[in-house]
């Protein structure tokens, strides 16, 4: 029994033995998984404080840049600044060392004026001694009174106005007869015009239909203001007369003439009739002239048969339109050669095209020769080559005078049709071609003097108006201009009666009320 107690403490022992080996064991496991869990937390907190060291020192590098940047530009916003006071004080004191300049070029002027107002004032009293001097002087030489000089210099003048009022009776008496004769003559050219065909009275004058006989006093305008503001930036005369409903308008040149009568209609329509809204209607309707004439020179190559013309070469060609010689129109008579150098060059043989294409341009120069200097032969040639026309072509309207030698078979043509279509019976009357020649060059006068602007030939001739610059040329200098203009129209023209010049000096303020 002892054996078997003793035998089973040994056991129980050995047990209690086992756990607390057991026990111990598991301490010390339990203890290096702690320590070693503790030392894993201190490096993972040293990493963590580490990389918040590292963000913590990039952020205070950030902060320092950053505020290094606000630092420069405050700094150069400041400069800036102070810059702008710099020279905002330097203008400042500029402009008061220009105001105390001033000052004192005013207080100098001052004083000078003082001391000639008082040279001014010497220099009076020594006139009014003088002439008291001068006056006694003259009374004891003359031997006569103050009144006695009075009543003779009555009777000079007496005598000096009866002279005048002789040669101004005569000088009435001779306006009167030059007057009878310019009413003989009107009346002898009314009754010469009565018979002859209108074709003169038709390219010197338009007639424009009015709604009533009201109408008439509207285009005149309270003292003429609208009529002359009309006819002043037309370039023609408007003639408001006893035809019943009707007023006509007279210039030499169609062109303006054919503008102011469309105008004219236009502001009679309208029945706004003031210089302002005359001078808009007159602009639009240039502008409208220009399509006309562009539309006129394509139905002339239309109608000649002349395709692929340049579109610049067919409004110098529709220009034509308004232009005469010698009483011809001279598009028509271009479309009449075109066809006439078709016909003789089919019977010869020759290149047609050419021909057709030659006698429809040869006058073109004609169209812009005012402009440029030489004949209308070489003015045309230039314009048709340049834009590309065929050399045979070219040569054909610069020899149609002979002025070069004539290279084609085309050429002849060319130079035939027109004598063919200028010399058949009543193609042309040569008083007319003379009458605008003479307008044309009374402008051409005008013109060449520096300052003018504008210069229209009215009144048949009788009278060129012209219409300066007002930035050149002053009132003093427009009555130099109209004395030089006369003298000069009178030593290198021929023209019966006189012809009045009238310069125009107008000055204009405009301004936009916003």
């Amino acid at each position: 029994m002892f054996k078997d107690i003793f035998g089973n403490g040994a056991i129980l022992g050995f047990l209690i033995a086992f756990i607390v080996l057991c026990v111990g064991v598991s301490f010390i496991v339990i203890r290096t998984s702690i320590k070693r869990y503790l030392r894993e937390q201190e490096n993972q907190a040293d990493n963590i404080i580490k990389v918040a060291k590292e963000n913590a020192r990039v952020v205070e590098l950030e902060a320092k840049d950053e505020s290094l940047k606000v630092m420069k530009e405050t700094e150069g916003e400041i400069q800036r600044r102070r810059n702008d006071l710099s020279r905002e004080e330097e203008r400042l004191q500029k402009r008061r060392s220009e105001l105390d300049f001033r000052v004192e070029r005013l207080e100098q002027r001052e004083a000078n004026l003082n001391k000639r107002q008082s040279a001014l004032d010497r220099r009076a009293n020594e006139v009014e001694r003088m002439q008291e001097q001068h006056l006694a002087e003259l009374q004891k030489i003359a031997q006569m009174t103050m009144d006695e000089a009075h009543d003779e210099l009555l009777q000079f003048a007496e005598k000096e106005a009866r002279s005048d009022m002789v040669r101004i009776i005569r000088q009435i008496e001779a306006e009167a007869r030059q007057e009878g004769e310019k009413r003989a003559r009107e009346i002898i050219a009314d009754a010469i015009q009565r018979v002859a065909s209108d074709h003169v009275s038709s390219v010197t004058t338009s007639l424009v239909e009015l709604p009533n006989d009201e109408m008439k006093g509207r285009i005149v305008g309270r003292n003429g203001r609208n009529i002359r503001a009309f006819e002043q930036a037309a370039g023609v005369d408007v003639i408001v007369d006893d035809t019943p409903e009707a007023v006509t308008i007279s210039c030499f040149d169609p062109v303006r003439r054919e503008i102011a009568r469309l105008s004219l209609s236009r502001l009679i329509l309208d029945g706004r009739i003031h210089p302002a809204h005359i001078e808009k209607i007159l602009e639009e309707e240039e502008k409208q002239m220009d399509t006309t004439i562009a539309e006129a020179g394509e139905q002339a190559a239309f109608d000649a048969d002349v395709p692929s013309l340049h579109p610049e070469i067919l409004k110098v060609l529709g220009r034509l339109k308004y232009r005469t010689s010698y009483g011809q129109n001279q598009l028509a008579h271009a479309v009449e050669t075109a066809k006439l150098a078709a016909v003789i060059g089919a019977e010869l043989g020759a290149n047609v095209e050419v021909c057709r294409t030659a006698a429809l341009l040869h006058d073109l120069g004609k169209a812009i020769d005012h402009n440029t200097e030489g004949t209308h032969a070489q003015i045309g040639a230039e314009l048709a080559k340049r834009y590309g026309v065929h050399e045979l072509v070219v040569n054909a309207i610069s020899s149609h005078h002979h002025e070069t030698e004539q290279e084609s078979v085309e050429a002849v043509i060319v130079e035939a049709a027109d004598a063919i279509s200028g010399a058949r019976p009543g193609a042309r009357r040569e008083d007319l071609e003379q009458y605008i020649k003479r307008l044309r060059a009374l402008e051409d006068i005008a013109n060449s003097y520096k300052g003018v602007a504008q210069s229209f030939a009215i009144q048949a001739g009788r009278e060129v108006r012209i219409i300066v610059r007002p930035e050149e040329i002053d009132d003093l200098a427009s009555t130099r201009l109209a004395r030089d203009i006369s003298k000069k129209v009178e030593e290198t023209m021929q023209y019966p009666g006189q012809i009045k010049v009238t310069v125009i000096r107008e000055t204009r303020a405009v301004d936009y009320a916003k």
